[in-house]
């Protein structure tokens, strides 16, 4: 594994690392590393990736700087690597909302997590990272997204996952086409009553980046591409309960 690394924003480097063998076309897996005073990683990687994706953040800031680790959900391509990180980076604390700490991560992680409330926004020293809990969007009852205030970058973990490879960042795209593809696939996604409103409200955040954990950086209308994936799920939910009517 040879992960390439891009600066998709001010600061905002994606750690990407293709899988030929994942899915049809292959699969990328993708960190985050914020560059700021207090270095973030979003998205860890599992356990197995663990040296190529620190030998790829080497490149940019030395690991042991490393201060805040993050992911979108407990699930092992998106935290399976956790304690290496923290026993690489003496410093470092895993940053989780409430009920992500409660129910796996107070057990899970080597060092003791730190919680984050509702809507909590941390400034790391030149980004200000807000929290945003979307429990089920698109799947895990402790799932979230971060929020980067100071470049509208929103790392929005599984939303828009797309096969193959594909350019570090894109602009003129369509980012829902593929993600229903994708989401034919692997079925990943918990559609409910509160998917579409979930994803609406990431729209509010008029974010300018798109960071998916899976996928091209996208850099279009955000704000548009966020609306039509909520209508291409509500979609989906109101003809799943149609059919079982």
């Amino acid at each position: 594994m040879s992960p390439s690394v891009h600066e998709i924003a001010a600061g905002i480097y994606r750690i990407s690392t293709f899988l030929p063998d994942v899915g049809p076309g292959g699969f990328t897996m993708n960190q985050y590393l914020v560059d700021a005073d207090e270095p973030m990683l979003f998205h860890l990687g599992p356990r197995r990736m663990f040296p190529a994706v620190a030998a790829a953040v080497a490149r940019i800031v030395p690991v042991e700087r490393l201060r805040w680790l993050s992911f979108g959900h407990v699930e092992s391509d998106e935290c399976g690597s956790m304690n290496a990180w923290l026993d690489a980076a003496p410093d470092a604390t895993v940053a989780f909302n409430e009920l992500g700490c409660q129910v796996s991560l107070d057990d899970l992680a080597d060092r003791a997590p730190r919680r984050t409330s509702a809507e909590d926004v941390h400034d790391l020293g030149g980004h200000r990272m807000r929290t945003v809990q979307t429990p089920h969007v698109p799947h895990g009852w402790e799932a979230q997204v971060l929020f980067d205030e100071t470049t509208s970058t929103l790392f929005c973990g599984d939303l828009f996952t797309r096969l193959g490879d594909a350019p570090a960042i894109v602009h003129d795209d369509d980012p829902i086409g593929p993600a229903l593809v994708a989401e034919d696939v692997f079925g990943a996604t918990a559609v409910t009553a509160a998917t579409g409103p979930t994803i609406r409200r990431l729209a509010d955040l008029q974010p300018r980046t798109l960071a998916l954990m899976h996928g091209p950086a996208f850099a279009g209308d955000c704000v548009a591409a966020l609306h039509g994936l909520a209508d291409a799920y509500e979609a989906r939910f109101t003809a799943g309960h149609a059919v079982r009517a």
